[in-house]
């Protein structure tokens, strides 16, 4: 069974004007990466829920990667830009996420390798993103150490999508994420258990797992509760 969140509050962010809401994104996120994951579903305290049990095969040191969470300044609002993961892939078929993978030992920085990732991915070039800041790492269950980077993206990029990776790119207004409204519990099983998550549903499609607890975090950070 499915079941918004308490909805007291929802609007706080929802009626911030534009230029409200980017400084106090700029004001909120982090300036530099976390020394720490802060965000580790193995001990209870991840943004996404997961239990605290471990798979067996969850690296001890997981590898690196870095993601761009790309706000686009629409005239309309801030809007996330998304991909859909290409349904032959191995990891995570189909999935919505951000542009974003490991950190190469070519890569200078977590900055570095997100937006080489965006370019190479989806075709946003760097002349078009200025990045802001960071949210907390995230510790997710296919062993990775995410740095999640937070960009404004200005209009007029072009896209062009790596077919061997991306299926689809689309937005979704950061006002409907940010809406505790939109934000639905739903029980899925991970390592042959039953756990509770959080959903982001937008039309037709379903934001969750790593993706869904990175705007969670946020959203979190938006508000306040998420201490940077």
């Amino acid at each position: 069974m499915n079941a918004p969140m308490d909805a007291e509050f929802a609007d706080d962010l929802t009626r911030l004007s534009g230029a409200d809401l980017r400084a106090l994104i700029h004001a909120r996120v982090l300036d530099a990466p976390a020394a720490e994951a802060r965000f580790d579903w193995r001990t209870g305290t991840s943004a996404m829920g997961l239990p605290r049990a471990v798979p067996k095969d969850f690296p001890e040191t997981p590898v690196h990667a870095a993601v761009l969470v790309p706000l686009v300044e629409r005239e309309s609002g801030l809007a996330v830009l998304l991909t859909q993961r290409a349904g032959h892939l191995k990891n995570h078929p189909g999935q919505i996420s951000f542009p974003g993978g490991r950190i190469e030992t070519h890569d200078a920085d977590a900055i570095a390798a997100a937006l080489r990732e965006a370019q190479e991915e989806i075709g946003l070039t760097r002349d078009f993103v200025e990045v802001v800041g960071f949210l907390p790492d995230h510790l997710i269950v296919s062993g990775y150490r995410v740095t999640p980077v937070v960009s404004f993206v200005r209009p007029g990029f072009r896209l062009q999508l790596d077919a061997t990776e991306v299926e689809e790119a689309f937005e979704v207004p950061l006002a409907h994420l940010l809406d505790a409204r939109n934000h639905v519990r739903r029980r899925r099983r991970f390592d042959g258990r039953e756990v509770e998550l959080t959903d982001l549903p937008f039309e037709s499609r379903t934001i969750w797992g790593a993706t869904a607890g990175m705007l969670l975090t946020l959203y979190r950070l938006l508000r306040g509760e998420v201490m940077a």
